[in-house]
């Protein structure tokens, strides 16, 4: 059901974690299915630094928090805000149909957390235009 590389992400996650002085936060989750992602940016001269992530959720949610936060690192924040779910799934070699729902709690994580950063520090970012974290809805509800 699980790809080797989904697998590898699950049983050895990269940059789980806090970090203490977050310049943001992002947390998402879904209660039905009981996939709670929490993600903590640090951002020097608009470029993330770190990022580390604490998911209480299914192996596909910590492997898609996991690869994340690897696809995250070294960004500057607005090529941060390009990756997508889907960037999320091709990383990871695909996931189960049912599954999907892990790569947009990923996406959505990280978005609300370079929100937090944007409204923190006063700065606007094209990708967060009309991005609002009150709106998300539960699109990876099952």
């Amino acid at each position: 059901m699980y790809n080797d590389k989904v697998m590898d992400h699950f049983l050895n996650p990269r940059n789980a974690g806090e970090i203490k002085d977050a310049d943001g936060i992002g947390e998402v989750g879904n209660a039905k299915c009981g996939d709670i992602m929490r993600m903590y940016v640090k951002v020097e001269n608009d470029v993330i630094i770190d990022v580390k992530f604490r998911t209480f959720g299914c192996g596909s949610a910590i492997a898609a928090s996991s690869i994340s936060t690897e696809m995250l690192i070294g960004k500057t924040i607005d090529e941060a805000l390009e990756i997508t779910n889907k960037d999320v799934v091709d990383e990871l070699g695909g996931l189960p149909v049912v599954k999907v729902h892990c790569s947009v709690l990923a996406e959505q994580a990280f978005k609300v957390a370079i929100y937090d950063y944007a409204k923190k520090n006063n700065k606007t970012y094209a990708g967060l235009e009309g991005f609002n974290p009150d709106d998300l809805d539960d699109a990876h509800d099952h």
